[in-house]
């Protein structure tokens, strides 16, 4: 038997992947759009936003930081061997 499918709000998804990132230690991914994807780093106050085709934008990982709640988010860019991925973290 298949489980039944459930909806959720980004929002929420993107709390409990922080949670989980916290919790466990381990880096968390989640698709949260068409080609749009996140990697919450351990401690759940840094991330990778990344797409398999072009580039994230700053107002995505602006958007997405207000969510996870960091106060003062730095913004960069990290190439990888085929990807360019956004990086927002919070300055301590």
């Amino acid at each position: 038997m298949i489980p039944p499918t459930i909806t959720v709000a980004i929002r929420d998804a993107l709390k409990h992947a922080q949670g989980r990132a916290v919790k466990l230690g381990r880096t968390q991914q989640l698709e949260i759009g068409e080609d749009l994807f996140i990697r919450i780093a351990p401690g759940g106050r840094k991330f990778l936003l990344f797409k398999l085709e072009g580039e994230p934008t700053r107002e995505q990982g602006q958007a997405i930081a207000d969510v996870l709640g960091l106060r003062v988010p730095q913004f960069g860019w990290h190439q990888g061997e085929t990807l360019k991925s956004l990086t927002v973290m919070e300055n301590a």
